[in-house]
């Protein structure tokens, strides 16, 4: 199926690996020229800029100041057909609830919710009347889980947002809709640091134990893979599905119980 997202611009946050990495990539497969932005650059970003159509640009989104300089350094030099709110971290709790502080609090709220009410703010005005918003949430939004527990929370705003935001621009044609994954094979839940590891640890379990268990509650068995949340990426900011607005798609497995 053609997607209808040749001669498009794209800006996806968080896109030096993982879903935002897939993500860019989908869309540059679709004829889109995407902008790519994160911190730092990986070899996986470097290598998609050798491909026509991909820059990478350097940006701190976790606060307003960042977010203000990347906004400037962008210009006002063309528009922005599809914004994909991508960047974001899970940092697991074992310690559970009492071990959150109100540092870690916002810090996970900027990030995972903050960071895409202010990205989206500071390019509206370069969102042409049929353009689309993506936001990446998780399944996490709606089942809330004590070991992630800002970080929970933080996603449930932002799926309000998302349907906030779907009714007021609505009328200009501009789609706002989101993804939400169950876990996703990237280094957020498997990589050094990441939720398996943190969580066998403290637990006295192996990263493995901790990675079975999760596939176990997916009734498909495993992981979703980067690449396909990236496809879904890709299919929501399309104009073939133009009538979609408001909508959380879920991508988990069929990990969640409810219909």
């Amino acid at each position: 199926m053609d997607l209808r997202l040749n001669d498009t611009r794209a800006i996806v946050t968080g896109a030096s690996r993982g879903i935002g990495l897939a993500a860019a990539s989908a869309l540059l497969d679709e004829g889109a020229t995407v902008i790519g932005v994160a911190r730092t650059p990986t070899d996986e970003s470097r290598a998609l800029e050798a491909s026509a159509g991909f820059r990478f640009h350097p940006a701190d989104l976790s606060g307003p100041d960042g977010i203000a300089k990347f906004r400037d350094e962008l210009g006002d030099g063309g528009r922005v057909d599809i914004l994909v709110n991508n960047v974001g971290s899970a940092p697991p709790r074992p310690g559970g609830f009492a071990s959150i502080t109100d540092d870690d609090w916002l810090r996970t709220y900027e990030l995972n919710a903050l960071a895409a009410v202010r990205v989206t703010r500071a390019l509206l005005d370069l969102i042409p009347d049929g353009g689309a918003v993506v936001n990446v949430v998780s399944e996490n939004a709606i089942l809330a889980d004590p070991l992630v527990m800002d970080y929970s929370a933080a996603k449930a705003a932002l799926l309000s947002f998302t349907k906030s935001l779907s009714k007021e621009l609505g009328p200009r044609g501009i789609r706002v809709n989101s993804a939400s994954p169950g876990p996703v094979a990237t280094a957020l839940w498997l990589g050094d640091g990441g939720v398996a590891q943190t969580v066998s640890a403290a637990g006295g379990g192996t990263p493995e134990e901790v990675r079975h268990g999760a596939e176990q509650a997916m009734v498909t068995g495993r992981f979703t893979t980067p690449e396909e949340v990236g496809a879904l990426v890709a299919m929501l900011a399309s104009p073939v599905l133009g009538n979609l607005t408001g909508s959380d798609v879920v991508i988990d497995g069929g990990m969640r119980p409810t219909m």
